[in-house]
């Protein structure tokens, strides 16, 4: 496994830890996650899970692909 790939692989598991975490939050769980990910990431960590979620995001939970895509709607 490649570097890359185990990169994405690591940011994949910790974006989806990080919605299943604000879930609870019902209606705010996709602001809540999307906030967390941009206050806390790295710009590169950022574009790299960006990157990967255009390339179809293999792994991502709908509620990850939705903090993101909020997200990158604010950038």
């Amino acid at each position: 496994m490649s570097d890359a790939h185990a990169n994405i692989e690591k940011l994949t598991r910790m974006a989806n830890e990080i919605a299943r975490a604000f879930r609870a939050q019902g209606d705010n769980a996709v602001a809540g996650a999307a906030e967390h990910i941009g206050l806390y990431w790295t710009r590169k960590m950022r574009a790299d899970i960006f990157a990967h979620l255009d390339k179809g995001g293999a792994g991502l939970e709908p509620l990850t692909v939705e903090a993101l895509k909020s997200l990158r709607a604010r950038a």
